[in-house]
């Protein structure tokens, strides 16, 4: 699972994903769960609209008083038409585009979590597969969350190289801009899964990429420096 990623950069919206910037404000250069960043939807015309969602389906201020928190920020293919938390929304193919530079995952090959990043050869920016929801904030006024979708990465020549030895390996939907809208205008769920897909190892890049932000608590990022990382390529 995914719980980290560097979100697109404002400028990109309109430029690589040739969406209409509906998000407002702009957002931190990390994503982590509860924070703000673009997601990309159809709007009634079939054109990319981006607005600002919370990262989590089920953010932390949604959730009932006394309720534990868990997190909402991937949702397992496997079980997305199941689970609360995400049933309703996959039914009713609330589909989205999450647009993002790069994605981090822990590897342990050294013998402790070492942070990972993640992106495409070619390509500064590309999107994941997600679903999305809407919360009624009042006074006609909305506000919107989203979550990844994870499949299995048992056998990827790259994604099964991260998480702790003996955990199943799971990777992002990485979709291809030829299957940008027709994911987005997808309005069966059957017809979905076809998108699920592994992308290309060899399409992919991975390197050790020390935290850029570290956090004092879940909610509160503190800047540190990062150390050199070392380029590493899937051939």
């Amino acid at each position: 699972m995914c719980v980290n990623y560097t979100p697109t950069r404002k400028d990109q919206i309109a430029a690589k994903f040739d969406a209409i910037d509906q998000t407002g404000i702009d957002w931190r250069p990390e994503t982590w769960q509860d924070y703000s960043a673009p997601f990309i939807t159809h709007d009634d015309l079939k054109r990319r609209r981006a607005q600002l969602g919370v990262y989590s389906m089920i953010p932390k201020n949604k959730m009932a008083a006394g309720t534990k928190r868990f997190s909402t920020m991937n949702a397992r293919a496997e079980t997305i038409g199941e689970l609360r938390s995400y049933a309703n929304a996959w039914r009713r193919s609330q589909l989205c585009l999450v647009p993002l530079q790069d994605f981090f995952e822990p590897n342990y090959e050294s013998g402790k979590a070492e942070r990972w990043q993640i992106g495409l050869h070619g390509s500064s920016d590309f999107a994941v597969a997600g679903i999305y929801r809407s919360w009624d904030e009042g006074e006609g006024q909305q506000s919107f969350s989203f979550c990844q979708i994870t499949i299995n990465a048992d056998e990827h020549p790259l994604m099964k190289r991260f998480h702790q030895p003996g955990d199943e390996k799971r990777s992002l939907v990485i979709l291809g801009e030829e299957d940008y809208d027709e994911w987005l205008s997808c309005t069966n769920p059957e017809m979905a899964r076809a998108f699920l897909q592994l992308y290309p190892a060899e399409k992919m890049w991975a390197k050790p990429a020390p935290s850029l932000t570290k956090k004092k608590t879940p909610d509160t990022p503190t800047d540190t420096k990062p150390s050199e990382p070392i380029q590493f390529s899937l051939i």
